[in-house]
């Protein structure tokens, strides 16, 4: 049974398990995420309580229920109590306890979180691909800007004019301009520095530099949970990461609005390909613009930007930042709201 309870709480499918009444019996972890409720909250409660006003719903549970015989249901919108709606694949499949009393095995299979899946791996895989083709430009561009600084170099200790050594200082000090632009292009090259730290200590700290920088108009909110377990992470690497997004929130709010801070934690979360127990969820949130829709693709790509005086490495940077701890960012926008997400894994604290 211990062996069987495990499997359970570890399966990325939502089991619920239903008595002849509709009242929940059991529901694992993955349920919980799904339908954004905790066991305690779920156990006892009646499915109307958990799926809002779905009659045709509950009218195929039931009958399954009463005919004894397993359904399956494809793509099913699903309103949950919250009213927040999911798309599900569905299968129910009738059963009997130890006292031979009927009682209903519901899985659900969110579709959207597939496609959510599928979105992060090609995130990831053309973040993966510019970032290698950049180096590489990097790399042929480097050479010959330091052979172009060293002759600038060479040519000003052969003139005696001092007109003309202005004329040097120009090409070593755009040749080191350029240079410096490259590396930031490239994102930070040194390993994080992690220890157990706690991510609220980070957020508190952006929360203190954006306030020092932000116009009277914006207003910063913080909205954590204060039960995430501590993480294993670069803390300067991380203020940095959130620091950029807190400051192209500023910029999209041209000195009027609101940004919200926010924490929560995921249970049985996929990044990208590789699924975590436990993960730590960090929203930026701005009630702005919106990102042009133009853009929204291509927002993690080094030089993309929106603005005119922008460099558009400020995100770039900060996805880079993010994965060097096995994380991600995401970013959802609409006309009235913005979200950046950052997704860290919490399983990797160090005893």
């Amino acid at each position: 049974m211990a062996n069987e309870q495990y499997i359970l709480e570890n399966l990325s499918t939502a089991v619920l398990l239903f008595d002849n009444q509709l009242h929940l019996k059991q529901i694992n972890p993955a349920g919980e995420v799904l339908l954004a409720v905790s066991t305690k909250q779920a156990v006892g409660a009646d499915v109307r309580d958990l799926i809002a006003a779905d009659d045709e719903f509950i009218t195929t549970l039931q009958n399954a229920l009463d005919a004894e015989q397993p359904r399956t249901e494809r793509e099913l919108r699903l309103q949950l109590a919250h009213m927040h709606t999911i798309v599900v694949d569905c299968t129910i499949t009738p059963l009997r306890d130890d006292q031979q009393t009927a009682e209903l095995l519901v899985e659900l299979y969110q579709r959207n979180r597939q496609l959510r899946i599928a979105r992060e791996e090609q995130l990831l895989a053309q973040y993966n691909t510019s970032r290698t083709l950049l180096r590489g430009i990097a790399h042929e561009i480097n050479n010959p800007l330091g052979g172009l600084r060293g002759a600038a170099q060479l040519l000003e200790q052969e003139l005696d004019d001092e007109a003309l050594r202005e004329y040097t200082n120009v090409i070593i000090g755009e040749a080191d301009r350029l240079q410096n632009l490259l590396r930031r292009m490239l994102g930070p090259n040194t390993l994080p520095h992690k220890k157990n730290i706690n991510i609220h200590e980070v957020l508190e700290r952006v929360f203190t530099l954006a306030q020092a920088e932000s116009p009277e108009g914006i207003k910063i909110v913080r909205n954590y949970d204060p039960s995430i377990p501590e993480l294993y992470a670069d803390p300067e690497q991380l203020i940095q990461a959130v620091l950029n997004i807190v400051r192209n929130a500023m910029q999209a709010l041209d000195g009027n609005g609101i940004i919200t801070l926010r924490t929560r934690t995921q249970r049985q979360f996929t990044i990208g390909n590789q699924r975590h127990k436990l993960v730590a969820r960090i929203d930026i949130i701005d009630n702005g613009p919106g990102i042009p829709p133009d853009l929204r693709d291509k927002l993690f790509y080094p030089m993309v930007t929106g603005r005119a005086d922008g460099t558009g490495l400020g995100l770039s940077i900060a996805q880079s930042l993010v994965n060097q701890h096995g994380g991600l960012i995401e970013c959802k926008s609409q006309a009235g709201e913005t979200v950046f997400t950052l997704l860290l894994p919490l399983e990797t604290v160090k005893s």
